[in-house]
């Protein structure tokens, strides 16, 4: 049987009545019990003999079913009332974690079904005057910005004006006199600095200090060369580098400047009206302002503007804005007939968040039991699996004064978003214990597997043969 608990397609064929066919019987009983008949071991062989004998017969008579299984499903109907359930207490592990923290302001949100189900806003956006958090506050989000960048590529890509494999000197040509690790490297393409495997050197926090450089200053720190630290293609290192890089190809590519592009393309149709990559454009009575612990004190962080780097780490958001975007990103599961909705397709989103460069397994120790994840990078996002979930997607932003994360299962739905305005707010280990809260209720659990319509009719023509 297939790993993922999806029937063979040797079952949703006409087989039965050949010993092709029998051996189909008795996989199919793993899926679908038979009813329990008190029939001796001899009688019940020479019924499946005869039984065999006329299924041809049987299987002509039927209609051409269709072979092709409709989409997984939700099998339990309580399940989001047990979702719930969990709320007050990962609340109750929200503040703790806040209070300990000692976290200025913060956001944090569950999205069940691309729904916004529950969001706690905590503590002051602004130390000066005191002001709360509300769910209308701006956090900046930082590398979480990696996301939108490689869904624009995305777009371009399926409108026929660029390619992922293509270097990526043909749409900048600053690259063009790159100088690699070897002589036998091969070009950096586009699918590269998506990866983060261009062989540049993990770059954090240097990109950091990058986000207001103008347009010209990037060109001429491309033409001067890019430090590289291995052939593209062979590892995986961190690069906003690459991202900033990304950036200028769909400026170079669309005609329009990145942070137009983003709005009308992406922003916009998606309802993220308070979305942006430019602080100055944030209402200062909505803004959390970022702050660092020092001295047993608050200290403002200077707000960093927008700049060429501003692709890899400067947008600022809202939690409603951010829940549509993990929304969004969610809805691409499973696949499935059906309209197509939202700025890119969905096979392209799903495409985001499958794992394309492997960047290592790891092994934690929680409560006093072992953690083993394994992870890597898709487009923008990381992808990764643990013990408790076959698939989880993510992606965490640290700049001076924020931390923010977004994560979510996509076989299950369930997705949490938490905003910071503490520098670096630690936001993974939280929400995984409250992943773990949601587990705990019954009601994470994945989609159901759907039979093909061909085999409920088989699984009933056989079990009405063996009654015979």
């Amino acid at each position: 049987m297939a790993q993922n608990n999806r029937v063979t397609p040797s079952l949703c064929t006409s087989t039965i009545g050949t010993s092709e066919g029998m051996r189909n019987i008795v996989r199919a009983s793993q899926y679908y019990p038979m009813p329990r008949l008190r029939i001796p071991a001899a009688a019940l062989a020479v019924a499946l003999i005869a039984a065999a004998a006329q299924a041809p017969a049987i299987a002509a008579q039927s209609p051409a079913l269709s072979s092709i299984a409709p989409p997984a499903r939700f099998s339990d109907p309580q399940r989001l009332e047990k979702l719930r359930s969990a709320f007050p207490a990962i609340d109750s592990l929200l503040r703790t974690f806040l209070a300990r923290q000692r976290v200025p302001g913060a956001a944090f949100g569950i999205i069940v079904d691309g729904r916004l189900e529950h969001v706690v806003a905590e503590g002051i956006r602004d130390v000066q005057t005191r002001a709360p958090v509300d769910t209308a506050t701006v956090f900046r989000i930082a590398s979480m910005s990696k996301s939108f960048a490689a869904l624009a590529i995305l777009q371009l890509r399926d409108e026929g004006k660029l390619a992922l494999d293509e270097p990526a000197a043909r749409y900048v040509p600053e690259l063009a006199s790159l100088r690699y690790a070897s002589s036998d490297a091969p070009p950096v393409t586009v699918r590269h600095l998506l990866t983060h495997s261009a062989g540049f050197p993990e770059d954090n926090p240097w990109g950091d200090q990058q986000l207001d450089a103008t347009e010209e200053a990037f060109s001429a720190m491309m033409r001067r060369g890019i430090p590289v630290s291995t052939a593209p293609g062979t590892a995986y290192e961190y690069s906003n580098y690459g991202f900033a890089i990304l950036g200028r190809i769909v400026a170079n590519v669309s005609g329009l400047p990145y942070a137009r592009y983003l709005r009308e393309r992406i922003l916009l149709p998606l309802g993220m009206t308070a979305t942006t990559l430019e602080s100055a454009e944030v209402d200062p009575a909505t803004l959390a302002f970022g702050y660092r612990l020092q001295d047993g004190a608050w200290r403002l962080e200077p707000p960093l503007p927008d700049g060429a780097f501003g692709v890899m780490g400067g947008m600022l958001t809202t939690p409603a804005d951010l829940a549509k975007w993990v929304a969004f990103l969610l809805d691409a599961w499973p696949a499935r007939d059906g309209a197509e909705q939202g700025p890119a397709t969905r096979s392209a989103v799903r495409e985001m968040q499958q794992l394309h460069r492997f960047a290592g397994a790891s092994a934690d120790a929680r409560d006093g039991t072992l953690v083993l994840n394994a992870s890597g990078y898709g487009y923008g996002l990381r992808v990764g699996q643990s013990c408790d979930f076959r698939t989880w997607v993510s992606h965490t932003g640290g700049l001076p004064g924020y931390g923010s994360i977004m994560k979510w299962l996509p076989e299950h739905g369930v997705g949490i978003i938490a905003l910071g305005s503490l520098t670096y707010t630690p936001w993974t280990p939280v929400v995984d214990q409250a992943f773990e809260l949601l587990r705990q209720t019954g009601g994470l659990e994945p989609r159901t597997p759907q039979p093909a319509p061909v085999l409920e009719t088989r699984r009933a023509q056989v079990t009405r043969l063996v009654q015979a």
